[in-house]
């Protein structure tokens, strides 16, 4: 089992402090939602945690299975096992999805430093990267199985895709890296109900033993789909109520006006 922990996170971005305190346990196996309202910072958080360099962490630590992500890159962070999907996925015209795809997985795996470490010349196009027949097999299998259309795989990646194909293309970017924290930023947002169903769909399919996911979420539609293990209400740049689902609920009933009238007021703790 794997632990992500994040231990009284503080953040700013242009010397405005967006987190203030931040505890959270994420164990493999389980789904945590994490509600709030707009401008709380649950979008700051995961980019935090992904290790986005508009953000600096001034105070706390963000660890996986004890080793702390604070001084890694971003990219080494998704070695460490950290996948960030978007609100907004960025469009990328000329890289089909096939080749963002191959190259992610080759640096995830370690096949391109194990490439680096023969001494393999990078002037050989694709022999640091994972077989193309093996990567090939493996991503038909993967499309299959999270229903994408094959076209899919030619296609520059997220350029002219509707809101649910870019939800879908990350569902199946998550299925290819296999990592063990998913940090999911408002997956819902712009999804109709079929779309939302073919993504929640997939996110059941990953959500395993060995994983676990961060749900960032303003509705409890998704909720309807993917059922949380913890629901956590986010405010003001810190987590002030923990529960199980049926946190999402009265969320859904009441609101958020409650959550400023009770909390807004509350000394920050660490």
């Amino acid at each position: 089992m794997s632990v992500l922990e994040i231990r009284n996170l503080h953040a700013v971005v242009e010397d405005a402090e967006i987190l203030k305190g931040v505890n959270l346990t994420l164990r493999s196996g389980e789904i945590h939602a994490l509600m709030g309202p707009n401008g709380s910072g649950k979008s700051t958080l995961a980019y935090v945690i992904a290790g986005h360099p508009h953000y600096e962490v001034t105070e706390g630590d963000i660890l996986i299975d004890g080793e702390s992500l604070l001084d890694m890159e971003a990219d080494e962070r998704t070695r460490a096992g950290v996948f960030l999907a978007f609100q907004y996925p960025v469009a990328v015209p000329g890289v089909s999805v096939a080749n963002f795809l191959r190259t992610a997985v080759s640096n995830v795996r370690g096949y391109t430093q194990q490439a680096e470490n023969n001494g393999n010349s990078p002037a050989v196009i694709g022999s640091n990267l994972m077989p193309m027949r093996e990567f090939r097999r493996e991503l038909n299998e993967k499309m299959k199985e999270f229903n994408v259309d094959p076209s899919f795989a030619r296609r520059y990646l997220n350029d002219g895709f509707s809101g649910g194909e870019k939800k879908r293309t990350e569902v199946l970017q998550m299925a290819m890296l296999e990592p063990k924290f998913a940090i999911l930023d408002e997956s819902d947002s712009g999804l109709d109900i079929d779309a939302l169903r073919v993504v929640s769909d997939g996110i059941n399919k990953l959500a395993t033993s060995d994983r676990g996911f961060l749900l960032i979420t303003h509705y409890q539609r998704i909720l309807n789909y993917v059922k949380p293990d913890y629901v956590s209400i986010f405010f003001r740049g810190r987590i002030v109520q923990t529960g199980g689902p049926e946190v999402a609920h009265m969320l859904e009933e009441r609101g958020y006006g409650w959550v400023e009238k009770e909390f807004a007021d509350e000394p920050v703790t660490a």
